[in-house]
């Protein structure tokens, strides 16, 4: 992946998806625990997805902004479709993209005619910023060939310091409807919990294979242990980290701020 140079004349948000960049890929973070948990989901989520297809399988990148996980995938040598609605953003990925097979596709996803195409269909920490996440599911479904996958990251509802309610127990999710797809950690509506997620993936024809729980309270930098990532070594981190991971179910649950789902669909 190539690190583009700064331009004051960039549009706002090449400027903004710029900054991230410095902190999630070009190694120039100003949040240790944003940077630590950034790289810990990108490496489940490749890990799933190489898990389910080999390269060249088609992959769709669905809300995929920056395009770092869809420019990481290309470089595995997968077929790579980049999809947002934010249209401008397809010249600042093209600006980052060396190598690898990725082609554009700006527009509401669900508008683009993607009916049984891809062999894995990728959701990155988005189905927390819809009202209808049983209805967003359904329609991603459908996107993804008999017997291909979905992989998706969301934040897990089951940490201890979630203040959202779940999904299940809202009797409304329509009043939701107007401040969806907002950005950030500010646009989440729900954060699903792990008993929620073979209900959603049943109602949307798929299958769960697997539920995957990461980044502990201190990997993230919550409950102001962000000053003992300024002195603690990565490896201690990542082995905390590593045991974290090894608890009991309910505890693991309870301890780490996401999760990673594989789901299928029947061939």
């Amino acid at each position: 992946m190539k690190k583009p140079k700064f331009d004051p004349a960039w549009p706002e948000s090449w400027k903004l998806s710029y900054q991230y960049d410095l902190e999630e890929v070009f190694d120039q973070p100003t949040s240790l625990g944003y940077c630590y948990a950034y790289a810990r989901r990108m490496a489940e989520t490749l890990r799933l997805v190489a898990e389910v297809a080999a390269p060249p399988a088609a992959i769709l990148d669905v809300a995929a902004g920056a395009g770092n996980f869809s420019i990481r995938l290309a470089e595995l040598g997968y077929s790579v479709t980049w999809n947002d609605l934010r249209a401008d953003l397809v010249e600042y990925v093209r600006l980052k993209h060396d190598k690898g097979d990725i082609r554009f596709a700006p527009g509401n996803v669900f508008e683009l005619g993607f009916e049984s195409c891809f062999d894995v269909v990728l959701i990155t920490e988005i189905i927390e910023h819809v009202a209808h996440p049983d209805d967003f599911l359904r329609k991603i479904g459908r996107m993804v060939k008999p017997g291909g996958h979905v992989v998706m990251t969301t934040p897990n509802g089951g940490y201890f310091r979630n203040p959202l309610p779940k999904f299940s127990e809202c009797p409304d999710p329509s009043q939701f409807e107007a401040v969806q797809f907002k950005p950030n950690s500010d646009g989440h509506i729900f954060l699903l919990h792990e008993d929620e997620i073979p209900v959603l993936a049943e109602k949307a024809g798929l299958r769960v294979q697997a539920i995957r729980h990461a980044t502990n309270f201190l990997t993230h930098g919550h409950v102001k242990t962000g000053l003992l990532l300024k002195v603690l070594p990565r490896a201690i981190v990542d082995g905390v980290e590593w045991m974290t991971q090894r608890l009991p179910g309910f505890l693991k649950r309870r301890l780490h701020t996401s999760m990673s789902v594989l789901l299928s669909k029947p061939a």
